[in-house]
């Protein structure tokens, strides 16, 4: 299917609040989803409201705030969870529950046919309580579970007709590509619903598995800032960005991109975090060339070494050049942005001094404008 139909489901007030580090209070949650409504999301989930009071005040505060996304809830598949959750008048629920052997073991010790059977009775009940609210079912960790068990619930919730959409989980981040979309393609065949995916990151292929969905059919991804979550996290929002931008830039068009980078600094701030150097967009070098022939080409037409515009997020591109590896174009393209005319000769030689003393030390900017200065007299 084309990859412009589909739709982010944030996380951060969710599973990001799972992550080590993570201890948002409200005035930061309605900062994170203030912001996260800006830059286009089309959903927020927020935690359960009976983790704890202040968690279902928090909901109530994030739900009155007039935001355009819709606020969902995730709840177990229990009849007192739901009741909580639609008392803070959230706008869906997302129920979930685990379907693998080792879940069914040691979670909730409930057998397949249990299973069916609970979650067909906490859906009618969802729809007599609330008949318009937006309601998702999800097994949870999908990618360990016996194909034959998944099918005979997804079936049975999807024929009862009581959901807007299925979810799969690949909860410890097991799943390949090919894993995501083969399964998601399925559900999408055979039931004909809206199909979401929440991906794990543990082994590092969150954002390639949350890409496969899509392709397989899938209209909703989880995403958190920064990709926050238990352990190491899920889909992050920018990675995600990032993937679907190198595709096609309209399939990422209906988002302020401009606002990633604050967004991503917002939540390194509350938790406490530096954004990784070679994070996704905005990491420190995620637009900074040093090998000559890399920055000759750059200087020459950006596309060469970029996929990503920076300037489409409000950033921009760095070409370094005091250091052994710089090449006498860069150093041309500095003295013309300090308003200086050298002959190439004059710059060749330069450069040579410039990578002989980054040899040992690497030269500072201001350094090199020295130089270049000085040459010019």
């Amino acid at each position: 299917m084309p990859l412009n139909d589909y739709q982010i489901i944030d996380s951060t007030l969710r599973e990001g609040e799972q992550f080590s580090t993570a201890t948002f209070n409200t005035a930061q949650k309605l900062e994170i989803a203030g912001l996260l409504d800006n830059f286009g999301v089309e959903m927020i989930e927020m935690t359960t409201p009976c983790a704890s009071p202040r968690s279902a005040a928090d909901i109530r505060a994030v739900v009155n705030a007039g935001l355009n996304a819709r606020i969902l809830t995730h709840v177990r598949c229990h009849r007192d969870d739901v009741l909580q959750a639609l008392e803070t008048g959230v706008d869906g629920l997302d129920i979930v529950i685990g379907t693998s052997p080792q879940l069914m073991q040691h979670s909730h010790g409930k057998s397949i046919s249990e299973i069916v059977d609970l979650a067909l009775d906490v859906c009618h009940f969802v729809r007599e309580q609330a008949p318009n609210t937006i309601l998702r079912f999800s097994t949870e960790d999908s990618f360990r579970s016996r194909e034959a068990d998944l099918l005979r619930v997804y079936l049975a919730v999807a024929e009862s007709g009581l959901v807007n959409r299925l979810g799969v989980a690949d909860t410890v981040g097991v799943a390949l590509p090919n894993q995501v979309y083969d399964l998601v393609a399925l559900l999408v065949r055979t039931t004909g619903l809206d199909v979401e995916f929440h991906g794990h990151n543990d082994s590092g292929s969150a954002i390639a598995n949350a890409c496969a969905a899509l392709q397989g059919g899938a209209t909703h991804i989880d995403t958190t800032v920064l990709g926050i979550g238990e352990r190491n996290g899920i889909t992050p929002l920018g990675g995600l960005i990032a993937r679907l931008y190198t595709l096609d830039r309209a399939y990422v068009s209906k988002y302020r991109l401009d606002l990633l980078p604050v967004i991503d600094q917002m939540l390194a701030d509350f938790c406490q975090l530096e954004i990784p150097f070679s994070n996704y967009i905005t990491g420190s070098s995620a637009f900074i060339h040093k090998a000559g022939i890399h920055a000759k080409a750059v200087l020459a037409d950006p596309t060469t070494y970029e996929s990503i515009n920076p300037a489409d997020f409000g950033l921009g591109r760095e070409v370094a050049i005091g250091h052994h590896l710089t090449g006498w174009n860069a150093i041309r393209e500095r003295a013309q942005s300090l308003g200086l005319s050298l002959d190439e000769s004059t710059l060749r030689t330069l450069t040579t001094t410039i990578k002989t003393r980054a040899d040992d030390t690497p030269m500072t900017t201001p350094e090199i404008d020295a130089l270049l200065t000085e040459a010019a007299r």
